[in-house]
């Protein structure tokens, strides 16, 4: 990697912090670095990552371009051998402290967290053999329409992306999608829409029949999600602003209505290292409480029969069971619905589901199902 490389990676992580976001924050710089090559920005980004995932193996009295060399250095030794890391060093490292206090941190996971994380791809319904054929380095997956991307070319200039043939999205986002199962036909809100990720996939799964109402409190993201469902296709949404208040965006009744709602994210820290050193345990108590009110307000819109879906890229007990077992005492009316998950499709039935990353390969992930007693 070039000094010139190190350099704007060095820039990055100096501008970042709690406010500025290392994300938002490498996105800004790289479209303003000058003719700077995709394949450069790709290991500028890499650089900036590495940087946090390796921040307390470095040395603080260094100069941050020399840390970063560092941290690369480091993301080859693990790579190549694992096991010269131990897991007292992981635990003492890897996450702030904090985080034992809130639930138990499974070795397993730690090595994950310091690992490159995996590129998914979801193809359009029951297309994913025929994308396999036209994109290289990808393989298939057990779960429906997953695809595993092991290339690194630029997908977003692939001209299958162009045309709405596949979407990047993890795969435990793949699978609170599948977990939701809308029927062609139905009544469907994404409350917490964000930039359309799941909106999009509910909207395949429906074959573009039936509505889906998406909703948000920033119009910067929904009008990202109409640029996306422009592109893939989706036709049969609407998208609104919503506060997370009591009053909904439409008085329409919802066959079913997915939540899924802001938490600390400690399921992205392996794609978001940075958010390891800017998430506080205040954050995990204010998020619970958010969470709580969300569910509380969107229940009012399910049917009798409806499904009620609560999904978190979170694993600790405050924001995921706490959560679920307040809703279910405040809400009688709604009883847990057991759905086989597509991860252990031989396993029995279950209403509350924990995917694990270093199990499931993606982002970690915590999903809730409940119906409305008809």
């Amino acid at each position: 990697m070039t000094l010139n490389l190190i350099k704007l990676a060095a820039k990055v992580v100096a501008k970042s912090s709690r406010v500025h976001p290392a994300d938002r924050v490498l996105r800004t710089e790289l479209r303003s670095a000058q003719g700077l090559a995709r394949h450069d920005a790709g290991e500028v980004s890499r650089a900036v990552f590495a940087h946090f995932r390796w921040k307390n193996w470095l040395d603080d009295h260094a100069s941050l371009e020399h840390r970063i060399s560092q941290a690369l250095d480091l993301a080859v030794r693990f790579k190549e051998k694992p096991k010269s890391f131990s897991d007292t060093e992981l635990l003492a490292k890897a996450v702030p402290e904090w985080v034992a206090q809130e639930l138990e941190v499974p070795p397993a996971w730690l090595r994950f967290l310091q690992a490159e994380p995996k590129i998914w791809l979801r193809a359009r319904p029951g297309k994913a053999d025929q994308l396999a054929q036209k994109l290289f380095h990808v393989k298939l997956h057990a779960i429906a329409d997953a695809l595993l991307y092991e290339g690194r070319a630029d997908l977003f200039r692939e001209p299958e992306f162009q045309a709405g043939e596949f979407e990047l999205q993890d795969i435990a986002s793949q699978v609170v999608g599948l977990l939701c199962n809308p029927q062609p036909g139905q009544t469907w809100w994404d409350a917490c829409a964000g930039e359309g990720g799941k909106t999009l996939h509910l909207a395949a799964l429906m074959r573009n029949k039936g509505l889906i109402w998406a909703s948000d409190r920033s119009e910067w993201r929904l009008k990202r999600l109409r640029q996306r469902a422009a592109r893939a296709q989706c036709f049969n949404y609407r998208a609104a602003l919503w506060d997370g208040g009591v009053k909904l965006p439409t008085k329409a009744k919802f066959d079913g209505i997915l939540v899924d709602a802001p938490c600390s994210g400690l399921g992205t820290w392996q794609r978001n290292p940075h958010a390891r050193w800017t998430t506080i345990p205040s954050d995990v108590c204010e998020l619970a409480g958010i969470q709580r009110e969300l569910l509380a307000h969107a229940a009012t819109g399910v049917k009798r029969g409806g499904k009620m879906i609560y999904a978190v890229c979170t694993l600790t007990p405050a924001e995921t069971d706490e959560v679920a077992s307040a809703f279910e005492s405040a809400f009688p009316e709604f009883e847990p619905f057991p759905m086989t998950s597509p991860f252990t499709p031989a396993a029995a039935p279950q209403s509350r589901h924990w995917f694990w990353p270093q199990a499931t390969g993606g982002n970690g992930m915590f999903v809730a199902i409940w119906q409305r007693k008809a």
